[in-house]
């Protein structure tokens, strides 16, 4: 069993605060937080949480951190990175705010965010705004911990990979909160392209993968990932190495081995290969799970196949045409 895994013990030992700042996290997610920066960490390398929304997950890691018998309150620091704003690309609910909708004339729900987290400000360093923006490309600090919740477009995820992935030591621990997204595949195919120097916890926590990097990890590799320069079929090749490895969450609510087949569908999607994505996903549409839960992912790649093919017709048409017109 792995350190992190030792863990999963412990879940029913924590007793979160009823009253936690709203948060899309489950509560095992939330307890597993608490558990790594109680138990785990140190703060000999940057704690950081990309995408810290409304606050609920950070106070979870960060309550943990102050109750930690190592990590030090008055040195350490715990970095929350967002827009902490809601707008278009922010990915961010009007829940965040503390009265359920935005005021009329901000969009910022910042100052809601540092009440929440009030006693926990002395440690909790915040950037706030575009991740390309309010990360440093110099800091070379090695990170220690990383919660992902952010990288919901592949220019985010890049942003993630090149500034954040790159400082990965031996020991660093990584939560992808988004694995349970098929929308998402560069979280599935780079987690495949990292299995070898690392050692995943266990089941996934709900939505969250966790996994800590146990053997230094070769610099062409992170390049790789962070310039996505891997075809198709690799990165189809490296989700399938991620479905070896998992299953089902702890729970036994989520199936990942089809949710990381739907994900295949969305690396050729993004390629433009749709005829190639619908034949991945067709075939999903009797898993109960997806379903029930991924409807409209199976419309959008149905409509972009129907699409393609038209399109496809309507060209050889034109082209019978003029040749019979020769």
């Amino acid at each position: 069993m792995t350190k992190l895994g030792r863990l999963y013990s412990l879940f029913d030992s924590v007793e979160l605060p009823e009253n936690l700042p709203y948060t899309q996290c489950s509560t095992w997610e939330l307890q597993f937080l608490y558990l790594v920066g109680r138990h785990h960490l140190t703060g000999q390398g940057q704690i950081v949480e990309l995408g810290s929304g409304g606050g609920g997950s950070t106070y979870a890691l960060a309550l943990g951190l102050s109750e930690s018998p190592v990590f030090d309150t008055r040195k350490g620091r715990l970095h929350a990175y967002d827009f902490f704003r809601v707008g278009k690309g922010t990915f961010a609910s009007e829940k965040f705010f503390d009265s359920g909708h935005k005021p009329g004339d901000d969009n910022s729900f910042l100052d809601d965010f540092k009440r929440r987290l009030g006693p926990f400000l002395p440690f909790l360093e915040i950037h706030a705004g575009d991740l390309w923006q309010t990360s440093d490309p110099a800091d070379t600090t090695p990170v220690e911990f990383l919660h992902i919740d952010i990288a919901k477009t592949a220019r985010v995820f890049r942003c993630v990979s090149e500034r954040f992935l790159s400082r990965m030591r031996v020991g660093t621990v990584v939560l992808h909160q988004d694995f349970a997204g098929p929308r998402l595949p560069w979280l599935h195919h780079s987690t495949g392209a990292l299995l070898p120097y690392v050692e995943i916890a266990g089941p996934p926590i709900r939505s969250t993968l966790a996994f800590e990097v146990t053997k230094p990890i070769p610099a062409d590799v992170l390049k790789r990932i962070t310039e996505d320069d891997y075809t198709v079929d690799e990165k189809l090749a490296l989700i399938s190495a991620v479905q070896e490895k998992i299953d089902r969450d702890h729970t036994d609510g989520i199936p990942f081995k089809s949710v990381l087949e739907l994900s295949k569908a969305y690396v050729a999607h993004y390629d433009g290969q749709h005829r190639r994505a619908w034949s991945l996903a067709k075939p999903l549409q009797s898993d109960e799970y997806l379903s029930r839960t991924r409807a409209d992912h199976f419309e959008q790649l149905r409509k972009a196949y129907e699409k393609e093919r038209s399109e496809t017709g309507s060209k050889l048409g034109r082209l019978l045409q003029k040749a019979v017109g020769r």
